[in-house]
């Protein structure tokens, strides 16, 4: 077993157990992945501010067995997008956001671009007050750098929830959801 450091994104987390949670993360270094934080739910949890949805942080983490996920020992945040997290358009926006880079982005391989994107839209969601077209253009580049590039074209001429559920296979959550508060 190993310990080694990845710069990421919390995209998802659930639960596991009393005090436990799953976290996904799109990480510079190694693409998505899945990694245990264990007894971040605990009140006394020095870690579970680091390891929110949308943070961007540095997390040490143990362990690299394929049959166990790695396991968050420490995080540190760099950016927690606050300004996001306090508008509740925009962080349905973001999440509208994570829920796609999550369901297209492959586990365990590595994505720069897809990172960096995802990086950059979250710093210029922050600061916008027109978000829905950077979130339309964030889905035309993410689209065009995971490969799917006829799809992007589709973008242009049809509506791009049916595009994006069609990749997915799935309807999307998020925006059933933000349709009830905006």
């Amino acid at each position: 077993m190993r310990t080694y450091k990845v710069e990421g994104i919390v995209l998802k987390r659930r639960n596991l157990g009393e005090a436990d949670r799953i976290l996904t993360i799109l990480s510079r270094e190694s693409g998505k992945i899945t990694v245990k934080a264990p007894g971040v739910r605990r009140i006394p949890s020095r870690r579970s501010s680091h390891v929110e949805l949308l943070n961007l942080s540095q997390f040490t983490l143990y362990g690299s067995s394929k049959n166990f996920l790695p396991i968050v020992t420490e995080a540190q945040t760099f950016e927690n997008f606050s300004s996001i997290k306090s508008d509740l358009r925009k962080i349905g926006l973001a999440l509208y956001i994570c829920e796609l880079v999550n369901g297209l982005c492959p586990d365990n391989q590595e994505n720069r671009g897809v990172f960096i994107r995802l990086k950059t839209v979250l710093l210029e969601l922050s600061k916008t007050s027109s978000p829905q077209d950077l979130v339309n253009e964030f889905e035309k580049n993410l689209l065009t750098e995971l490969g799917f590039w006829s799809e992007a074209k589709l973008l242009q001429t049809q509506d791009s929830q049916l595009v994006m559920e069609r990749l997915l296979e799935k309807k999307l959550k998020t925006l059933r959801i933000m349709s009830h508060f905006i």
